[in-house]
């Protein structure tokens, strides 16, 4: 298989575009990060906080920062999200880490860093809980899952999670599903109503694929 056959459909619509700029362009420099961001990712989360923050975007054809990242650099609004923010804070919290001494040397993964801000910015962390979970992102470079799972053992300690939209709704299915077996076992029972609680379990049913897939796509971010 050659190398042109492998890239993705995002990566061929990126270099296309390329093709059609200047190299020395603004414009160019970010889709040439962006083809390389997973090794790559401080840089363009440093350019697209320019490209934010200087409404560049608008120029290029696009009405807001979302659609730009997402039609031209091809990355969701929750990535493009993540990106700058751990890179703001990385700039704000461990700026010897993006130096240009350390430029060439990997870092952590973007959305480990983002854990890492969100235990200072947003979850309630003490110093002790902050600390151990920097040194498992920075010193000994732990996979995003395992951090994941340290984070998230600390955080419902802190904001126990009050409900789950996923869980009630098919907790609520299944309560539907067990109701529609006794009243289709009861005599002459009317088939409007059925045919309501049959909707009702469609709809919750179509939730539940949509809960499902936004709960997948921010695992994967």
């Amino acid at each position: 298989m050659t190398r042109e056959a492998a890239k993705t459909k995002s990566e061929l619509i990126i270099e296309q575009l390329m093709r059609e700029l200047d190299p020395s362009s603004p414009r160019y420099q970010v889709l040439a990060t962006a083809r390389q961001f997973k090794s790559s990712w401080v840089e363009l989360g440093e350019q697209l906080i320019k490209v934010r923050n200087q409404g560049e975007f608008q120029g290029w054809g696009y009405d807001t920062f979302d659609d730009y990242c997402s039609k031209e650099i091809r990355i969701r609004k929750e990535t493009a999200r993540k990106l700058t923010l751990a890179y703001r804070y990385l700039e704000q919290e461990e700026p010897h880490l993006i130096s240009a001494e350390r430029r060439l040397q990997p870092l952590p993964d973007y959305r480990a860093i983002d854990l890492l801000r969100q235990a200072r910015e947003e979850q309630g962390f003490t110093e002790e809980e902050y600390n151990q979970l920097r040194e498992s992102v920075i010193e000994n470079e732990r996979s995003y899952p395992t951090l994941q799972k340290q984070f998230r053992e600390v955080s419902h300690r802190h904001n126990p999670p009050e409900n789950d939209p996923l869980k009630n709704v098919r907790s609520s299915l299944a309560t539907a599903r067990r109701l529609n077996n006794q009243l289709e076992e009861l005599e002459n029972f009317s088939p409007d109503h059925l045919k309501e609680l049959h909707g009702l379990m469609d709809e919750l049913h179509r939730m539940d694929q949509l809960l499902t897939e936004q709960r997948n796509e921010e695992e994967e971010d």
